[in-house]
């Protein structure tokens, strides 16, 4: 077709200037949309098309690929180091996200886990905190998302800290999704660089590359991954960097929804039960699960495995 032969044109040649093309079923004719016009008669001229057979449209646009930002994602720093997003966050109108101060420093450039240029590192703190901040080009788009397991998307509602004993799953691109508990805020440890402060200590297991990503209770974010020992075959202790003093000392905006996430909803509750995977519980809430009902303590939003009786930091028997 007229449509095939163009876009087979175009990928041999240069069609910056008349990016889309598709043919108007109506009139059997082959449009072309064009920031110059000229450009549009020329792909057709090279692809051997009868200008009667063409309809030429000025256009300003130009179209370009699009990416989502979201937590737990791999990026790589000036095209060699990898680390992972912690949350995606706004600065006024400028798209970005948080991560750890390790990272990177004051314009280290970013690509994304697809490899794509992504931004920079606008701010960065390392040692004394763990805390950085990246601003991305206009490819690149905030969500309020954190890649849980499975790929499935987590989202995101608020920052409020979950206390100590509290169950929490921290997301990174080396060893994906992981759970465990917080067991001390306010903690300082010392690394080969230095000592960093205002730490929270948990059981969660990391390993290199997932630092700067996301922690997260229910639908709370906590913090950015930062150091520890051990690794996710035999277990360990990780430290993160909490996330509301982060948002506060770059004056940044935590991307946030309150809606139904498109991620998998998960397993439906038992039978004739209330409780369901994907939904989002404020604290307070009752549900009931296996005949018994229970109360939120925490809000969050249910996974797979998550079940009541599995999660007593979430819920608690009436």
């Amino acid at each position: 077709s007229v449509d095939r032969a163009a876009s087979r044109t175009a990928a041999r040649t240069t069609a910056a200037d008349a990016p889309v093309r598709y043919v108007d079923v109506r009139t059997n004719t082959l449009v072309v949309q064009a920031v110059r016009p000229a450009a549009a008669y020329d792909l057709v001229a090279a692809a051997g098309i009868d200008r009667a057979l063409v309809r030429v449209e000025t256009s300003a646009d130009r179209p370009r690929p699009l990416y989502d930002i979201r937590g737990g994602d791999a990026y790589y720093m000036n095209g060699s180091g990898r680390c992972s997003v912690g949350f995606a966050v706004t600065k006024g109108t400028q798209q970005g996200f948080a991560t750890a101060g390790h990272c990177g420093r004051p314009g280290t450039t970013t690509s994304g886990y697809n490899q794509v240029a992504q931004g920079s590192f606008q701010a960065s703190t390392f040692p004394g905190r763990d805390t950085a901040w990246v601003a991305t080009n206009t490819n690149w788009t905030s969500t309020p998302y954190v890649k849980g397991q499975g790929a499935a998307n987590v989202q995101v509602t608020g920052s409020t800290q979950s206390p100590v004993g509290a169950s929490v799953c921290r997301s990174g691109s080396t060893t994906g999704w992981h759970c465990g508990v917080i067991q001390q805020h306010n903690t300082s440890v010392t690394y080969p660089e230095g000592t960093i402060s205002g730490v929270t200590r948990t059981t969660v297991c990391a390993e290199p590359g997932d630092s700067g990503g996301s922690y997260i209770s229910g639908s709370q974010a906590q913090g950015v991954t930062s150091g520890g020992s051990g690794n996710c075959s035999s277990g360990g202790t990780t430290f993160y960097q909490p996330v509301n003093p982060l948002l506060q000392a770059y004056a940044l905006t935590l991307k946030t929804t309150t809606g139904p996430g498109p991620g998998d909803p998960g397993e439906p509750g038992e039978p004739g039960g209330t409780w369901a995977a994907g939904t989002v519980y404020a604290a307070g809430a009752q549900v009931t699960y296996g005949g018994v009902t229970y109360r939120c303590l925490q809000a969050h939003q249910a996974q797979p495995g998550w079940q009541p009786p599995n999660v007593p930091a979430l819920w608690q028997q009436v």
